[in-house]
């Protein structure tokens, strides 16, 4: 089962085992639920932040990738 939500990012921790990057991100979708997603680094924004509007991909119900949701800049962007 694929598919993908958007959501609202609550926290986000990198960290490295080895020299091999990791990110935990903790998502708010919009019917309440949360969930935590371990992510390599190349599966999640380099500069995500709290408070940003993403869309979380998922397979099988586990998150494996997130985007940005469409239109959202990154943070301290500069407008257009």
């Amino acid at each position: 089962m694929l598919g993908e939500r958007e959501a609202m990012v609550l926290e986000v921790r990198g960290w490295d085992v080895h020299g091999v990057g990791y990110v935990d991100v903790t998502l708010a979708y919009r019917d309440g639920a949360t969930t935590t997603a371990r992510l390599g680094k190349e599966s999640v924004p380099e500069d995500l932040r709290a408070g940003e509007v993403v869309v979380a991909s998922s397979a099988m119900n586990l998150v494996v990738a997130i985007r940005r949701a469409d239109g959202a800049d990154a943070p301290d962007a500069p407008a257009s």
